[in-house]
């Protein structure tokens, strides 16, 4: 096998290697030196590095310093383990934690690993594009509430200031500009998801106690010349351009205005300003993000002259490529008033065989031998009852996001989208009563407004002038709402079984709707078997 190349060979530009597996033969040797010297780079070494591997997760890296962390010229970047060192495993050091979940996709210096043996503080960046994040943000929540497992100080930084320019990564066309009203709405709704997700104490002295900043607090006090002067002196042009997100655009149709363009010198400014004010030593984000965080290690050593470090973890896709983050409802959001618990739990118990048990490694904190012992079960065992993998990981992911109310509320919305079926709330979930199902009518929850809204989406509905309900047989509802196309097919329904109204099953065909049934006096919840609904609207 042999090393393939990254990135762009300029001088100061961070570099990035990847060890295929196999090893690297004396042809792939003797090409690294051919390159070395044709470049005259005789500082360029190169020290393989293998990735602590996973049942998900095996990879290795080839690492290539560069002028700014290179070691004096004969010494190699590394020094020999000395006995009685500290040995860095995933129980003890939150990069090998991370690595092993599959969530570093790059670093710019193995000295990262010893830097986070004693307490750090790491920031993520979210930019308010909407008032709320998505699924796919998830990541970087997550990999911030690693940081502070292990006893790191999570920074997560807002950006107020950036959401003004649009990060011209990932897009291919310029994003909207947003006014000022509907990013400080949008500030707020993302400041929510951060509490949602980090742990928060209210002990400020607490070092782990998350750090929430938004940068227009100090970006907004540069004057245009004054951030010409002290700041873009310190890009280089070219190296600007060689950025993914830059060189993507710059060959579009569209092209790349001056404003995006200039968007990797504010996120750069960002880190190097969090590392002189708040001792910020690492920048965390999407792959699509390599390049602006390069920037502000840049930055930050030309101004302070301080030593920090960027990692990147895999953008979460599907298992032919897409990205995770939409259904074919829009996006999956994390604020409650975006997306229901129900809505939010249904998204991710639908995700595919070949993507439960990364997603259960990415977005979870269930030890991996659990997930493993699951991984093996799916594959191997007869047994196995279908979807328990993905009951497991949405309830997780949910409780995540939305806490243990949120887990039940979601439970609820999906047993009363089952008729016939209760929630059993001494079942565990991924045990049979599996599902998390049980049949016991006394353990139904009760239905309310709020909880049929909920899954209103997820069924046809009718309004119903109130004269023509209350007082009004089933058999006469269910023809009127256009469940059953005429009474005789509704009787037969009731005689069979299939009828249901607010979940009870309908015996009597002469059985009327009262002012009773009404759920909070202005919704009835009607069924045709299990799985053909419809939510009734009395007007």
């Amino acid at each position: 096998m042999f090393c393939t190349f990254t990135g762009t060979l300029r001088t100061g530009a961070v570099r990035r290697w990847r060890w295929l597996p196999g090893g690297c033969s004396a042809a792939d040797a003797a090409w690294i030196a051919a390159k070395r010297t044709a470049l005259q780079r005789p500082w360029l070494t190169c020290t393989p590095r293998r990735l602590l591997p996973s049942a998900s997760f095996h990879s290795s890296r080839l690492r290539c310093s560069t002028p700014s962390d290179r070691s004096p010229r004969g010494q190699t970047t590394e020094s020999p383990v000395q006995p009685g060192a500290p040995v860095d495993d995933a129980n003890t050091n939150v990069i090998r934690a991370l690595e092993s979940r599959g969530l570093i996709e790059s670093v710019t210096s193995d000295e990262i690993y010893a830097l986070c043996r004693r307490p750090v503080s790491v920031y993520v960046g979210f930019d308010p594009t909407a008032d709320s994040l998505h699924v796919g943000n998830l990541l970087g929540l997550l990999v911030l509430r690693w940081f502070q497992r292990f006893g790191h100080k999570p920074v997560a930084v807002m950006g107020g200031a950036t959401a003004r320019i649009g990060d011209p990564s990932g897009k291919s066309t310029e994003r909207p500009l947003l006014d000022q009203h509907t990013i400080e709405r949008n500030l707020r709704g993302i400041e929510g998801n951060l509490r949602q997700v980090l742990e928060f104490t209210g002990d400020a002295a607490r070092f782990t106690e998350p750090l929430v900043l938004n940068n227009y607090d100090w970006l907004s006090r540069f004057s245009f010349l004054d951030f010409l002067r002290d700041v873009g002196k310190l890009a280089r042009v070219g190296n600007m351009l060689s950025k993914d997100a830059v060189r993507t655009r710059l060959h579009s149709e569209e092209g790349i205005s001056f404003t995006e363009f200039s968007y990797q010198l504010l996120q750069g400014y960002d880190f190097a300003y969090l590392y002189s004010a708040h001792g910020v030593t690492i920048q965390a984000g999407g792959s699509d993000q390599w390049g602006n965080i390069v920037t502000g290690t840049e930055m930050t050593r030309k101004l302070f002259g301080g030593s920090v470090y960027g990692l990147t973890f895999p953008l979460l896709t599907t298992s032919d490529g897409r990205k995770l983050g939409k259904s074919e409802k829009g996006a999956v959001w994390l604020a409650p008033d975006r997306l229901s618990p129900y809505e939010f739990y249904q998204f991710l118990f639908k995700v595919s065989d070949e993507d439960v048990c990364r997603y259960l490694r990415r977005l979870t904190f269930l030890p991996l031998e659990q997930v493993d012992a699951l991984e093996h079960s799916m594959l191997h065992d007869a047994d196995y009852v279908a979807n328990t993998a993905q009951r497991l990981l949405a309830a997780e992911v949910t409780r995540l996001v939305h806490g243990e109310v949120g887990v039940q509320a979601a439970l609820a919305a999906t047993a009363i989208a089952s008729p016939g079926r209760v929630v059993n709330p001494g079942a565990s979930i991924g045990s049979d009563a599996a599902d998390g199902y049980g049949n016991a009518a006394a353990s139904a929850p009760p239905l309310s407004a709020a909880l049929l809204e909920s899954i209103a989406s997820d069924m046809p509905g009718a309004e119903v002038p109130r004269g023509q309900v209350v007082g009004a047989s089933v058999v006469e509802l269910m023809v009127r709402a256009g469940l059953q196309k005429s009474k005789n097919e509704a009787r037969r329904l009731i005689r069979n079984g299939g009828a249901y109204l607010n979940n009870e099953r309908v015996t009597d065909e002469s059985r009327s709707v009262h002012e009773a049934d009404l759920i909070d006096g202005r919704l009835l919840l009607l069924a045709a078997g299990k799985k053909n609904k419809m939510l009734v609207r009395v007007l």
